[in-house]
């Protein structure tokens, strides 16, 4: 890709603006977008953002206090302005649409933002679900513990990553999986309740003022705090392939403020009583709080569909991006070899998450470094930057850039602190594991 000057590159806001929003037709798809509906992006968005972020925002409330309310609610109106002015970018070059995350770094800052968007993009396309998947073989080997079935986290890990495999090599684009994300949406909806209902009853069945105290503010906690919170609305960078997926492109704002709305309240109906159950004593995953019975074995498994599933977006993403890289497509090679092609790709990618799931089993200091190295410059950081790059700022308000400001400096707070405090906890953690 030529960079020769920032004018190249600028982005034509009318035209841009109502092409992707504004356009109530959308009839012409001069930019080769799928067939997907409102709900295909809607349903993506929420299974990509909601699940983990349910089950680690209580812990994040246990590690900077009652101020996570603050910053959660500040955190959602970042996310939803970042998901909007991320696809506005991806016009950026008139008459073209950029083709991902990395397209975008390129246009608005040439080799050194590809360097870097490539970087955390990869980690985030590769860290995200290799936790889902320690996640995942965890709550197996946590559910059939004592039984017949019973397995080594490594063992599961393997043959969930085994069973992917199956759906991703049948089902090609992000629009065909919206039925599997559909469901693993319901499924976090229905863990959101158990925790709902069964934290505060356990509160008050099993009063402890000690250990489940809460605090107002712990201003020591608050980068690792601001960077699960940060993990939590992840999966911006695959907004592009779901955008791409619709028919009308100007459903995507829309499907990104409703997706994000519905996660954000998902998540203060479990962070909120969740903290408040068991304050300073709050675990990750946070149905490890929970007393054992059928609410926590109902929310295992719940959880355990909704990450098996929100693991083929991100994967599905990788291999789709790859697949354009390498030029495997029918077109060039035949219905076959594109076939073969995907084939191997996806399975390379399946086995190297299984290694990674294998040797980082430790999933809230992992997420936490996930969404302090990956997610906090990936959703507070760079659209930021990029738009600002690729649009100016005289034509901005001053309240935008103020916002833009504020999300700047809480994305630079979570990235650095939050790294190290992340990092201290895992090397903490293997130094304390049994040999």
């Amino acid at each position: 890709m030529s960079i020769n000057s920032g004018e190249k590159y600028k982005v034509q806001e009318t035209v841009v603006g109502n092409y992707v929003e504004d356009d109530k037709s959308s009839i012409a798809n001069e930019f080769g977008h799928g067939k997907g509906g409102f709900m295909t992006a809607y349903f993506n968005v929420v299974c990509v953002v909601a699940g983990t972020g349910t089950l680690g925002l209580p812990k994040a409330f246990a590690l900077g206090g009652w101020l996570g309310i603050l910053i959660l609610a500040l955190a959602y109106a970042m996310a939803v302005y970042s998901g909007v002015i991320l696809i506005r970018c991806l016009y950026a070059k008139p008459g073209q649409r950029l083709h991902d995350y990395k397209s975008i770094g390129t246009a608005a800052f040439g080799w050194p933002g590809y360097i870097v968007a490539s970087i955390l993009h990869l980690l985030n396309l590769f860290g995200c679900p290799a936790l889902y998947l320690v996640l995942a073989g965890s709550n197996m080997n946590q559910l059939l513990q004592g039984t017949s079935a019973e397995l080594t986290p490594a063992y599961w890990k393997i043959i969930i990553a085994v069973f992917l495999l199956i759906p991703s090599l049948l089902l090609k684009t992000i629009r065909e999986i919206t039925a599997l994300t559909a469901m693993a949406a319901l499924c976090t909806v229905l863990a959101v309740f158990v925790v709902l209902i069964q934290a505060p009853m356990d509160h008050n069945a099993h009063p402890n003022p000690v250990a489940y105290a809460t605090d107002s503010v712990i201003w020591t906690g608050f980068p690792s705090a601001l960077a699960t919170i940060a993990f939590s609305f992840g999966g911006n960078n695959t907004y592009p392939h779901v955008e791409h997926a619709l028919a009308k492109p100007h459903h995507w704002k829309w499907a990104v403020i409703s997706g994000l709305s519905t996660c954000t309240v998902l998540y203060f109906l479990t962070a909120i009583p969740g903290y408040y159950s068991y304050g300073r004593s709050t675990q990750s995953p946070i149905y490890n709080s929970l007393p054992h019975g059928a609410g926590r074995t109902l929310s295992i498994i719940v959880m355990t569909i909704h990450v098996v599933f929100a693991m083929l977006i991100y994967t599905t993403s990788f291999s789709l991006e790859f697949e354009k890289f390498i030029k495997c497509d029918e077109e060039r090679i035949g219905k076959i070899g594109a076939w073969f092609g995907r084939a191997i790709i996806r399975t390379c990618t399946m086995a190297i998450l299984a290694v990674l799931a294998i040797f980082v089993p430790y999933f809230d200091d992992f997420m936490g470094l996930i969404g302090a190295l990956a997610n906090c410059g990936l959703v507070f950081l760079l659209p930021v930057l990029c738009y600002l790059k690729l649009t100016g700022l005289r034509n901005k308000p001053y309240y935008e850039l103020a916002f833009c400001a504020l999300t700047l400096f809480l994305g630079i707070i979570g990235c650095v602190f939050g790294t190290i405090d992340a990092i201290k906890s895992l090397v903490a953690d293997f130094e304390s594991s049994p040999a």
